[in-house]
């Protein structure tokens, strides 16, 4: 993991200069814009960070997501409502949105699913492959594997898209993770993940606070330095290497 910038403002910009000489937001809106592919909307920001949740086949029924999705629509049609009149509300889109994240992040905390991750060398092999295109394709900033669901902060380096990192991710781990379990064939992740890009460091320091205590939160551990499986331990070889996607 990098050190703490003493000037997290300062380093944004810096990397947004960077992304800015390869941009080409009218041509690609998984660069820069809105996309979709399936049911979730994705928003991509050009020198954004980005969090993203990717978790396993298993872990979130689609009728339970749908339901989620459904009371999302519900509110956030309310709020256009109260807008379109005049109305006082105390919704606001990202909150809408923010309390939908944390519904289902409350049901996969559940352990829902058979939980391969929680199988430590499972688990190794999601680490190694989170951490070895570290400072190559994208900046790790915080990470986590639980027992069925990933999370990972991190900002993707000039010319490397969010999408294509995190396909990398779960098809090189797909493939070696059924194999190790004698999975037959099929799917291992749920075909869409998660992502937000994050607005600014106050938000940022947050998503890092999540990152790092959703092991405690879930009751794996007693101190978040204490779970293996993330940016937050301690102990020896938690370094960025691992295995090549």
């Amino acid at each position: 993991m990098l050190p703490d910038s003493d000037n997290p403002g300062l380093e944004r910009v810096r990397h947004e200069l960077r992304a800015s000489g390869v941009k080409d937001a009218a041509r690609n809106p998984h660069r820069s814009g809105f996309h979709s592919r399936g049911y979730l909307p994705h928003v991509k920001r050009e020198g954004a960070e980005y969090f993203v949740t990717f978790r396993l086949a298993d872990s979130l029924p689609k009728e339970v997501l749908l339901r989620y999705e459904g009371e999302r629509a519900e509110r956030l049609r309310a709020f256009h409502e109260a807008k379109r009149l005049g109305r006082a509300t105390t919704d606001t889109k990202e909150t809408i949105h923010r309390d939908f994240l944390r519904r289902v992040e409350r049901y996969l905390d559940q352990g829902a699913g058979a939980c391969h991750l929680r199988r430590p060398e499972i688990a190794d092999l999601i680490a190694g492959a989170l951490k070895f295109f570290h400072e190559q394709r994208y900046l790790l900033r915080e990470w986590v594997v639980m027992p069925n669901h990933v999370h990972v902060l991190f900002w993707p380096m000039p010319n490397h898209l969010v999408g294509q990192i995190v396909k990398s991710w779960k098809q090189f781990t797909s493939l070696r993770a059924k194999r190790m379990l004698g999975l037959p064939e099929g799917r291992f992740w749920q075909p869409e993940p998660f992502d937000h890009w994050v607005r600014d460091d106050a938000e940022r320091a947050r998503i890092a606070r999540y990152i790092r205590n959703n092991p405690v939160t879930a009751r794996l551990c007693e101190r978040a330095e204490d779970w293996r499986w993330s940016s937050a331990w301690r102990g020896p070889g938690n370094a960025a290497s691992g295995l090549r996607p």
